[in-house]
């Protein structure tokens, strides 16, 4: 993990500073018995020395980029007795409270104890501090009592004044790269042409409502089953439920899902956040589990989304955050975003000797949200069971969302048990 930040680093920052849609990540953790306050101060003091554990500070030398120093501020656990029913409302308040990735601290851990028994965990951090594969590793991390290393160097004016200048060599021969292709690429002026004439331009289709969300929890075999019956994959069936779930009734054309591509391989140290690409992926009503398989790796096979024309993107680590919104404005907006977290770190199974029977990694986005994404999903698998959680921007209600997910799930012989 470099100790400056990257392009998507800084995105998220923006965000953070008012410039897009605010984003934070939200880990649910829920336990079959009641975890002791010990052991959630203890669990506190390790995530502040772990990945979590660091927040941004801005160079001294124009031109270089943002860096992370470590930082071990940590906000006390905040303890609430809850109604048993209220666990996603309870999480929903925890999710708009805030976090701070530069003065800190950039994450806080709350416990709920639900009427009916047992423990509920709400751990929120900026996106700038982690994605979601990232946060799920910090608790990997700390419940192993294990010390993560992290890169020396990268602070003080002489390395500032060195990043500052690498970026600029990067950016100007990239530059002038891109410049050339113009010249002799039709196409590639056309990419730039349509750039130019959408960005920082709100959609058509933009909302701009408080999210409405839902957490289920679905048998992993039956779900695996029902994909390979549909002649499809665990993740194909996640595009078309979420496409389902998304579509208006009586909508006829085709939705566009934007997917994370995680490019780190299974040996990345866990700390290393936001290393993601995007890609997209149109699932019209017609199509099948299958056709959408199908879609998804002719997606994945192509060029994921990045800046027009050749470009490159580290132009916009040298421009004020106001002139990088308008020309990015929010990137990897589309009608649907998916993002398959995977398989749950072991790790996570108990804690304070207490048995985790449940656990959701989410994105939210706190207060009013204007967005063209009506939908976002996330899919996590953690023993015997898949977490789909969801946020939606286009129903009126959580009771109503609910019984549509229901509907779509049913479709596919799917029940789901609502968090």
């Amino acid at each position: 993990m470099s100790a400056r930040l990257s392009v998507v680093d800084e995105m998220f920052l923006r965000t953070h500073r008012g410039w897009g849609t605010p984003i934070v990540m939200q880990g649910l953790w829920r336990t079959d018995g009641r975890v002791d306050d010990a052991t959630l101060e203890s669990l506190i003091a390790d995530l502040a020395r772990g990945p979590l554990g660091r927040r941004v500070v801005r160079p001294r030398v124009p031109g270089a980029r943002p860096r992370f120093e470590p930082s071990a501020d940590a906000f006390p656990v905040e303890y609430a007795e809850i109604d048993a029913g209220a666990v996603l409302a309870w999480a929903d308040e925890q999710a708009s409270l805030p976090v701070d990735p530069e003065r800190g601290p950039g994450w806080r851990l709350a416990c709920a104890r639900p009427a009916g028994g047992g423990t509920v965990l709400s751990l929120v951090c900026s996106h700038v501090i982690a994605d979601a594969r990232g946060l799920a590793a910090a608790i990997a991390v700390a419940l192993r009592g294990g010390r993560p290393t992290y890169p020396g160097g990268g602070a003080g004016t002489v390395a500032d004044v060195w990043d500052a200048t690498r970026l600029a060599r990067r950016v100007t021969e990239g530059t002038a790269r891109a410049v050339a292709g113009l010249a002799v690429s039709g196409s590639r002026r056309a990419e730039l042409r349509r750039f130019l004439h959408v960005s920082g331009k709100a959609s058509p289709g933009t909302l701009c409502r408080s999210p409405v969300g839902a957490v289920l929890d679905l048998d992993a075999d039956r779900w695996d089953a029902a994909a390979d019956r549909a002649g499809g994959t665990p993740n194909s069936l996640f595009l078309s439920v979420a496409a389902e779930v998304a579509r208006r009734d009586g909508e006829t054309r085709p939705l566009t899902i934007s997917v994370p591509m995680d490019l780190r391989g299974k040996s990345d140290a866990p700390d290393t956040a936001n290393s993601v690409a995007m890609v997209e992926v149109l699932v019209s009503p017609r199509d099948t589990v299958a056709d959408v398989r199908a879609a998804s790796r002719a997606a994945f096979s192509a060029p994921a989304m990045t800046s027009p024309a050749g470009f490159p993107e580290e132009m916009l680590q040298l421009v004020p955050d106001r002139v990088a919104h308008a020309l990015t404005g929010n990137p990897g907006e589309r009608d649907v975003l998916c993002s398959n977290i995977g398989p749950l770190p072991d790790a996570l199974a108990t804690i304070g000797g207490h048995r985790a029977t449940g656990i959701a990694t989410r994105a939210v986005h706190p207060g009013v949200v204007t967005s063209r994404t009506r939908l976002s999903a996330y899919l996590s698998r953690f023993g015997g069971n898949y977490t789909l959680a969801l946020e939606s921007l286009d129903s009126p209600d959580r009771a109503a969302f609910h019984e549509r997910a229901g509907v779509v799930l049913a479709r596919h012989g799917l029940t789901a048990r609502a968090w």
